[in-house]
């Protein structure tokens, strides 16, 4: 039993599940910033994972199973801005973490397999695994309505956090926020909220995109499409009348959107019709925390090789992947393939995908911060026939030590060592600021 700011909970051997930060949203109010939750008069159950924010089934990338990346889809429940608690047995004032996941902004849930607390909790963190609002209700730029709904929803989460972990013995003092891919983007930019500051003393980026955020221009794109596809106008009014399921509905109707403006390219390639909108990318904003940040050595593997692209790309397919992201592709092409003198065509356009949607921006990150330090992770799945490769997302089960993931990892025994080695130094660096290596200095896993 744990008593809460608004209630009692009843957890199951220190994990402590589908715990409500906010209101639900419901309604009018999927389209409104978050709002504090009724206290329930009623010990609440949470010895089970609750409901996730409505999205679409997104089981796969072709031929890899990622249900463990996403979850379990869209589980029906109007109180889903929840989060998860893993806490050591007898801990206190325990580092804490908080976890923010991935899935292009439009899919993900805090409990996916992946994010198992399990060794955190082991080694002496209390592990906060968030819920926020995808897609339309999350993060359309709508006007009337406040931009960054999901953002505003794991910004509530620290709050909880900053109210509430203590009594699961934690230290509302030593937070450290991390998260992944879309998640990643999500940390950095709310290092340059000023709402956010004090919420969280230390920060991971893994795999994101402090470029990654849509100019205003862009995200109106993606709200007239959105509103043509619905039949609807694009006001706030219009958008809230419309049910959940054909929100979710609507969006492969958005997918494959030119994004591509005057004065800007698509930081996310056309792979999803959402992320933040802000005028002001992350990356050109200093934080005044340390930060953890960095990419796997084979990013853009998750979107080729499931698909057999990898070994099916063309030069012209290299040509027209660098024009999405790039003023002069040609150039591009030419100075990656005298990097890499014997890739193919597949091993080429990986590059080039992986270092726009994450590296380019990852580097720009760090070349801004003061205390940060930076990753690579270079261990080679053999999923996929052996063509997955260090993808994006593969680093995962080895932050959090759980390597019982062969959909992802590919048959055989990943490296237990290295597992230890990555979970250790992502622990050392919530505990205390530093990850093990000094900065300025790339530490290469696998």
């Amino acid at each position: 039993m744990i008593t809460t700011t608004e209630g009692v909970v009843r957890g199951n051997a220190g994990v402590h599940f589908d715990i409500p930060y906010a209101a639900p949203p419901i309604g009018a109010a999927r389209f409104a910033a978050p709002t504090p939750h009724d206290p329930w008069p009623d010990v609440r159950d949470a010895t089970r994972p609750g409901p996730t924010a409505p999205q679409p089934r997104r089981d796969g990338f072709g031929a890899l199973d990622m249900s463990v990346y996403f979850g379990p889809g869209w589980v029906p429940g109007a109180d889903y801005l929840t989060v998860n608690v893993w806490s050591p047995p007898e801990g206190r004032d325990c580092p804490v973490m908080v976890f923010v996941h991935g899935g292009g902004f439009v899919a993900g849930a805090n409990r996916a397999p992946l994010y198992d607390g399990t060794s955190f909790a082991r080694d002496g963190v209390v592990l906060v695994t968030v819920n926020y609002r995808l897609g339309i209700a999350g993060f359309l730029d709508i006007p009337g309505a406040p931009r960054n709904r999901g953002l505003l929803d794991v910004l509530a989460a620290l709050r909880w956090v900053r109210r509430n972990i203590a009594a699961f013995g934690g230290d509302p003092g030593k937070v450290t926020l991390f998260g992944q891919s879309a998640g990643a983007t999500i940390v950095g930019a709310l290092l340059a909220t000023p709402q956010a500051a004090g919420l969280f003393q230390r920060a991971i980026m893994q795999s994101g995109n402090g470029m990654g955020a849509f100019s205003p221009e862009q995200a109106a794109r993606v709200t007239r499409a959105a509103a043509e596809a619905l039949g609807i106008g694009p006001t706030v009014e219009e958008f809230a009348r419309i049910p959940d399921r054909e929100l979710v509905a609507v969006l492969p109707a958005l997918s494959g959107l030119d994004l591509r403006t005057g004065g800007r390219f698509d930081p996310l390639l056309g792979l999803s019709a959402f992320s933040l909108v802000l005028d002001r990318q992350p990356a050109e904003a200093v934080a005044d925390v340390p930060l953890l940040l960095g990419t796997n050595a084979e990013e853009g593997h998750l979107y080729l090789a499931p698909q057999g692209d990898l070994v099916s790309s063309t030069m012209r397919d290299v040509h027209d992947t660098a024009a999405r992201a790039h003023a002069d592709p040609a150039a591009v092409v030419a100075r990656y393939r005298a990097r890499l003198p014997a890739a193919t065509p597949g091993e080429l356009r990986s590059a080039i995908m992986g270092d726009a949607l994450f590296g380019d921006g990852t580097r720009r990150m760090a070349a801004v911060q003061g205390i940060r330090y930076t990753y690579e992770f270079g261990w080679r799945s053999s999923a996929v026939d052996g063509q997955l490769g260090a993808a994006h997302a593969v680093e995962l089960p080895f932050v959090f030590d759980s390597l019982g993931f062969p959909e992802l990892l590919g048959p055989g025994e990943p490296p237990a060592a290295l597992a230890t080695e990555v979970h250790r130094a992502w622990v050392r660096f919530a505990r205390t600021g530093y990850p093990g290596w000094p900065t300025g200095e790339t530490r290469r896993f696998g």
